[in-house]
């Protein structure tokens, strides 16, 4: 690439100096059989760009590698969408030049400024608009790019960065407990990159993890994986783009974030949180049972000590300060459900025998 635009650049200080190197000389008072040959001046002038130019080859270079990859990353539908609204711009700005040009003085300046600004519009107008674009033009590249086929509403289920990362995803499909499509944006392939790309260590093992995990249920489970091309060039989060994307498919939305599960609930999406699902497979525990709890540390409240069962749940104990590090007994009082976990709080059976 360096050396396309090194050549590039040559060539246009070639034909600069084939068309003003004589007359460049002739100012400088440099006469002679050489000087007076527009060759000469060519070969000068080539030199002389490359050599002005040549900090200038990098960042050429960074550009068009930039522009690669955003077109690599577009769908083709997006672009084919963009280029036609451009065309069309470009298009709407002919017609419009006689009248613009007949302007005294600014009419050449006005009608380029004109051009590139219809392009412009055109353009951002036809890519945003790209989906009601393709709802009027269908075709088989329009529907494979936006939604599933074939699926019924809710046989789409969409996979979030968060249940990804965690992991359990892949358990609880090899268990063949979710059925259906598993769906997986670009946008949320492109954040477990840039989250596995990161300088940080322990996001950079995650991120790795996710991709793993994606690669695990695509390679080695039964259930069907379609990765969907698709983004919302108008939203900026991730989150938010899950949620209008479930909405256009129908589709039902997989998570363990709390504040996404409130938000699909808000907006009437349908959300399968796998935390649900473990605290719903989780041993039942009522009020006035007895269970063998280790007291581990302080609790947020005076005199509360903390606990955890083999499963996780968090016990908190009133009066179990005193019985850290010790394993007792204790007598449950109230249990708290939510889609965050489960809390269990009890006090040691001992206070409840002295009372």
């Amino acid at each position: 690439m360096k050396w396309i635009v090194r050549i590039f650049l040559a060539v246009i200080g070639a034909v600069l100096g084939n068309a003003y190197g004589p007359s460049l000389f002739e100012m400088v008072r440099l006469y002679g059989e050489p000087f007076q040959y527009k060759i000469f001046g060519a070969a000068i002038g080539a030199i002389l760009f490359v050599l002005i130019t040549i900090r200038m080859v990098d960042y050429v270079v960074s550009l068009i590698r930039w522009c690669e990859e955003k077109l690599l990353k577009t769908p083709i539908v997006d672009m084919l969408c963009g280029v036609l609204g451009m065309v069309l711009g470009l298009v709407i700005a002919y017609f419009l030049s006689p009248a613009v040009a007949e302007i005294p003085i600014l009419g050449k300046v006005v009608q380029s400024f004109m051009s590139i600004l219809f392009a412009y519009v055109g353009y951002r107008v036809f890519f945003a608009k790209r989906e009601d674009l393709i709802s009027v033009f269908p075709s088989k590249l329009g529907r494979d790019r936006s939604k599933p086929t074939a699926l019924r509403a809710g046989e789409a289920k969409i996979l979030d960065t968060s249940v990804i990362i965690d992991g359990r995803i892949a358990d609880i499909v090899r268990t063949e407990f979710l059925d259906g499509v598993l769906i997986i944006p670009s946008f949320v392939l492109e954040e477990l990159q840039y989250i596995a790309d990161s300088a940080d260590v322990l996001k950079r093992n995650r991120g790795r993890r996710g991709l793993d995990i994606l690669n695990r249920i695509q390679k080695e489970l039964k259930i069907k994986v379609q990765v969907l091309e698709i983004d919302f060039e108008e939203l900026q989060e991730v989150d938010s783009k899950l949620v209008k994307l479930a909405k256009q498919i129908q589709g039902k939305l997989v998570t363990n974030d709390f504040n996404l599960n409130k938000v699909c609930e808000l907006q009437g999406v349908a959300v399968l949180n796998i935390n649900d699902l473990a605290n719903a497979v989780k041993p039942v525990v009522l009020p006035g049972e007895e269970i063998a709890v280790q007291v581990i540390k302080d609790g947020k409240e005076t005199g509360q000590g903390i606990g955890y069962l083999d499963d996780g749940t968090m016990i908190v104990v009133e009066g179990g300060r005193e019985f850290i590090g010790s394993r007792i007994e204790v007598l449950v009082t109230s249990v708290l459900q939510t889609s965050a976990g489960r809390m269990i709080f009890a006090k040691p059976k001992l206070l409840e025998r002295a009372l």
